[in-house]
């Protein structure tokens, strides 16, 4: 009864153990996507150091590498509760495994003393050979040969028994120096989260110190904007079933769209980067009463020269240059519009048919920041990209 109970310890922990890696494993997936997004973002900082960067975008940058390494801390934090629990589940298992293994020795050593007992070969004989029948006989030989073959079979349990103890116990030793080492990269970035934080509160007092001058930013920022809103508008009104330039109806390819549409949720990103402006209306974060202007799309940052690359099949129908944004590429999806802005060199030209993934420019650097300007519409109705964007 005893060792049943052991042998089912050791099942449930057995089965635990799996979901317990797969934990670990989505755990360490996300915390090499926020080292790297984080990586991006240091490199974007001390690219710019010597380029005419906004404080506010410089705050910006800093204010989302804090959000992510607090992510990575709360992820860190998890990812050694992860290991403790792993630790404990395994301590349970040695344990439950030294108790099956003196179970097995305490039992072979009782073999071992009925066979000595009875180890002089011609005893055994007689012993058969006095039989009164030939059933008697055969029940006695059998008894002889079962408890040879029992001692041979504990023998072999227990050195299979202690191999397993001896790799069980090199996972728990491997087990404790993985979370040391976690528990050590922890504490570094707690101090680098101490750092960030604190380059955070000092572009905070930059700017209260000269409110009027990054009012006066905002303000040329928000004209460009609005003109990039409503070149956006006016691009897609021209496109969206109206009148081409031979004065002929554009037919929109609905077959296109329903296909775009059923990808909600499942689209590729259009760069490899951190999203550091969603889309929406916003507050100033230091001069919280003051509306940022409204996002029509998301904004990406991006390592320097990186490649921007279309999220679906479509056509590219126009390139435009605007203040602000540079280049930018109108790519139409039935009545769904994807538009890429900030690029430096464009890939493609108007007319060009483009599939999944295939380069359409790559990113510039304006006014001190690498970034993509990203915008989905429906017709004439912005939507927010992130809903259409594969999660990650």
């Amino acid at each position: 009864m005893k060792e049943l109970r052991l042998i089912t310890l050791v099942a449930a922990l057995l089965l635990a153990l799996p979901l317990q890696a797969q934990n670990t494993r989505s755990q360490e997936a996300r915390k090499a996507r926020l080292e790297k997004e984080i990586a991006l973002l240091d490199k974007q900082l001390g690219d710019n150091e010597s380029r005419s960067r906004s404080a506010l975008g410089s705050l910006t940058l800093v204010q989302k590498k804090v959000s992510m390494r607090r992510e990575l801390l709360s992820r860190s934090e998890e990812q050694v509760r992860s290991y403790d629990r792993s630790i404990s589940l395994k301590t349970k298992e040695i344990a439950a495994l030294e108790a099956r293994l003196d179970s097995l020795e305490a039992y072979y050593a009782r073999l071992v003393y009925a066979v000595y007992k009875n180890r002089d070969a011609r005893v055994w004989y007689m012993y058969i050979l006095a039989s009164e029948n030939l059933g008697q006989a055969w029940r006695r030989y059998s008894y002889f040969r079962d408890m040879s073959s029992s001692l041979n079979a504990q023998a072999l349990k227990i050195r299979e028994e202690r191999e397993r103890l001896e790799e069980e116990k090199l996972a728990l030793r491997r087990l404790r120096n993985d979370a040391d080492i976690v528990r050590s990269q922890h504490s570094l970035a707690v101090k680098a989260l101490s750092q960030e934080e604190e380059e955070s509160r000092r572009l905070v007092e930059t700017l209260k110190r000269d409110r009027k001058r990054y009012e006066k930013e905002l303000a040329a920022k928000r004209k460009e904007v609005e003109a990039l809103n409503r070149e956006i508008e006016r691009l897609i009104r021209a496109n969206s079933g109206g009148k081409g330039t031979a004065g002929k109806a554009r037919p929109v390819d609905y077959t296109l769209a329903a296909e775009f549409s059923k990808n909600k949720g499942k689209l590729p990103w259009p760069a490899d980067g951190t999203v550091t402006d969603h889309f929406g209306q916003r507050f100033h974060p230091v001069f919280t009463t003051v509306k940022l202007p409204f996002n029509n799309g998301i904004n990406i940052a991006m390592a320097s020269g990186a490649e921007v690359k279309a999220v679906f099949d479509g056509e590219v129908r126009q390139i435009v240059v605007m203040p602000g944004y540079n280049k930018c590429v109108l790519v139409q999806h039935g009545n769904y519009f994807t538009f890429y802005c900030k690029l430096k060199y464009c890939s493609v030209k108007a007319g060009d048919k483009v599939k999944t993934g295939q380069k359409i420019g790559s990113v510039d650097t304006i006014a001190g920041q690498t970034e993509l300007h990203f915008q989905v519409w429906k017709e004439q109705t912005p939507q927010n990209p992130e809903q259409w964007l594969r999660p990650r």
